[in-house]
């Protein structure tokens, strides 16, 4: 799933950074790629690749991440073709302005089904409709996001720890059972991804992503997601000096990202993804992204 992620900054890169040494996808509002250029997005959205991190936890400011979701939901659609399963307590009432340069068409939202449960149990048996043959026919999604974890789970502590544990074993549970019909359908098919947001109660995030205070939601919740992409806001002198309106930092944490020996010996395979990343958003809320 970080691949997908990965792709969005990719997408909406500073043009001061698209000639690193990285693959990068070429730099306009929804990538209007050249057909030639399809099978290099197909590689970097989805690879066929099971060691591939396939579930990934954002976490960070809700209406960034939500950004990011329909951004990535959006690229998968109309780049891919492959059905979306957005799952979110709010209804969306606009797309972000980076999409809205350059509307998707009309066919790719088509792809994308957006469900709007409004408790836990609402989304609990949503996505277990997910397992049922008319979700799964003619073809399953190839992606799940969950919108705001933490809307779902409030209240008591104790028993947010339990619904966090169910629910996300659920999620996991379903994109493994969808993968496996992807599989029998077509052996190259890529794994189900599964991306859901989550702001913690403890603002806890410093430099490097990692955590200066527990949150008992997040430890249960980093047992189940493979990896986690973490926002944190850049208030420094620097960030407000260049005249953007806000600047966030970006940081890819866990196995996902790095590259093994296997990896390393296959020519036809992207670059690994940086580890860290920088997010401006312009006045006008447009997102432009560049490598730290």
């Amino acid at each position: 799933m970080a691949d997908i992620l990965t792709s969005v900054f990719r997408t909406f890169m500073s043009q001061t950074d698209v000639n690193k040494d990285v693959t990068v996808v070429p730099h306009s509002a929804c990538s209007a790629l050249l057909p030639g250029d399809s099978s290099v997005i197909r590689s970097v959205l989805l690879p066929g690749d099971s060691s591939v991190s396939s579930s990934v936890l954002l976490l960070g400011d809700g209406s960034i991440s939500r950004s990011l979701l329909l951004l990535s939901a959006v690229m998968a659609a109309s780049e891919l073709g492959v059905r979306v399963v957005f799952f979110t307590q709010t209804q969306i009432q606009s797309l972000p302005v980076s999409l809205q340069k350059c509307v998707p068409s009309p066919e790719s939202l088509k792809k994308i089904k957006f469900s709007y449960p409004r408790t836990l149990g609402d989304l609990l048996q949503q996505v277990a409709g997910l397992h049922e043959s008319q979700n799964t026919s003619p073809t399953p999604p190839s992606l799940i996001i969950v919108d705001r974890l933490e809307g779902f789970l409030g209240g008591n502590h104790s028993e947010d720890q339990s619904s966090a544990a169910h629910l996300s074993a659920l999620l996991c549970d379903t994109s493994s059972f969808l993968t496996h019909i992807l599989k029998q359908r077509s052996p190259s098919s890529a794994p189900c991804r599964l991306i859901a947001s989550f702001r913690s109660d403890v603002d806890s995030e410093h430099a490097g992503g990692e955590s200066s205070a527990t949150d008992p939601i997040l430890d249960v919740l980093d047992r189940y997601f493979q990896m986690r992409c973490t926002l944190d806001r850049d208030r420094s002198y620097e960030a407000a000096a260049a005249g953007v309106k806000e600047l966030w930092n970006v940081y890819l944490s866990a196995t996902g990202i790095t590259e093994d020996a296997c990896t390393k010996e296959r020519e036809d395979r992207p670059a690994a993804a940086p580890k860290e990343w920088q997010l401006s958003i312009s006045p006008d809320g447009s997102m432009e992204f560049k490598m730290a």
